[in-house]
């Protein structure tokens, strides 16, 4: 018995080496099949495009950053900023082809202290901007937890979260709305809502009309309300919180700090976001009632500054910027072109230096003799390139 196994281990084994053998031989996939197997192309530009860039408030520098801005290190204690480097900073974005800043806000009526934080750095940038060389928008950042709602105590069972919730909307637009360098898109009022998801309720489509005519009240009657959804997450996952709820939708940068995670992902970065998001506006706009998708793009990334120990993948700016092109282009290739479309793209971010995220020019730091070699303005000429008409 045992011969006639051993036989036909011998036989099994000469006929899977002769298998492999011809197996070679015949045609099959290749890794070029794969289909992320493609190069991103330039996109000419033949109408602009609406770039926003977040501009963060960051309190406190941090040390850890070894870059300098042009303007110099600089606190934002309690969202003061000097008027001179918001100026410059004004200029600076203009320059490079940034349209409009986005400012984040929390609540101002759970949230008051940090509202006041908010308030302050957005006032300095209005009076900054006199001239009206940028445009600007709110970000309103949903915290359940100063709301007092959860999933088990959603906004209809709770009046008095309810009425903060909607009255933030009109405390923000009573204070900066009414400028006459507010951003419009197509004629509408635009503002964002971060975190979005954290808005608990049982009937969302209510809770946004409920946004919609408490603004209209104040006097702004055509709203542009964008969502936003998690990096990477699938289109569906949120769909009973923006189905007729938003105008349009954009994902956390999937090139930043938050997104940018898995090392999988970066090895085929701009591949990666292109399906991602081919395949998510395609939902958004034909399973979703024709709701817009707005691209979001980080300039480089490195979460090390912040967290030292940290595994997630560097985005660098070794590369003089080839990475951030392709994302520009991947950008264009996703963004609302149609006709009388919103052609918006978003990008993440202006003064993010805790992670190496701004687009702020930098200068040589002669005082420290580990700082990277300035990149100044590569980053800006990129932006003006990719999506202004030459």
């Amino acid at each position: 018995m045992k011969k006639i196994l051993f036989g036909l281990l011998i036989l099994t084994g000469f006929y899977s080496c002769k298998k492999w053998a011809l197996a070679k031989d015949s045609t099959g996939p290749t890794p070029q099949d794969n289909f992320l197997a493609y190069s991103i192309k330039e996109i000419p530009v033949t109408k602009n495009y609406t770039v926003g860039a977040f501009y963060y408030n960051n309190n406190t520098w941090n040390t850890a950053v070894q870059r300098l801005p042009v303007v110099g290190d600089y606190n934002m204690t309690n969202g003061a900023i000097s008027p001179a480097i918001m100026s410059t900073h004004i200029a600076q974005a203009a320059a490079g082809g940034i349209d409009y800043f986005v400012f984040a806000y929390r609540s101002p009526t759970r949230d008051n202290t940090n509202w006041l934080h908010d308030s302050t750095l957005i006032q300095t940038f209005v009076n900054a901007n006199g001239a009206g060389a940028m445009k600007f928008a709110l970000a309103y950042t949903v915290n359940s937890g100063a709301l007092g709602i959860s999933n088990t105590n959603p906004l209809e069972k709770n009046t008095t979260a309810r009425n903060n919730f909607l009255s933030d909307f009109q405390r923000a637009a009573a204070a900066f709305m009414g400028n006459s360098n507010y951003m419009q898109v197509n004629g509408k009022t635009l503002l964002y809502i971060q975190a979005a998801e954290n808005v608990f309720s049982n009937q969302y489509s209510v809770i946004y009309d409920s946004i919609r005519s408490r603004l209209s009240v104040s006097g702004f009657s055509s709203m542009y309300l964008v969502g936003n959804q998690d990096a990477w997450s699938p289109p569906a996952r949120y769909i009973d919180r923006f189905y007729h709820c938003v105008d349009a939708i954009y994902h956390t940068s999937l090139s930043g700090n938050v997104g940018l995670t898995q090392w999988d992902r970066w090895s085929l970065l701009p591949q990666m976001m292109d399906q991602n998001w081919e395949y998510s506006r395609a939902y958004f706009r034909d399973s979703m009632g024709g709701i817009d998708f707005i691209p979001n793009i980080s300039p480089a990334c490195n979460p090390q500054i912040t967290t030292p120990n940290s595994t997630n993948p560097i985005y660098p700016r070794t590369d003089t910027g080839a990475m951030f092109r392709q994302l520009c282009n991947v950008a264009k290739m996703n963004a609302d072109t149609s006709a009388g479309g919103i052609r918006l793209v978003l990008i993440d971010s202006w003064n993010q230096w805790q992670y190496d995220m701004q687009l702020e020019p930098d200068t040589a730091n002669t005082a420290n003799s580990n700082a990277p070699k300035p990149y100044g303005e590569t980053y800006l000429n990129i932006v003006r390139k990719e999506f202004k008409i030459p």
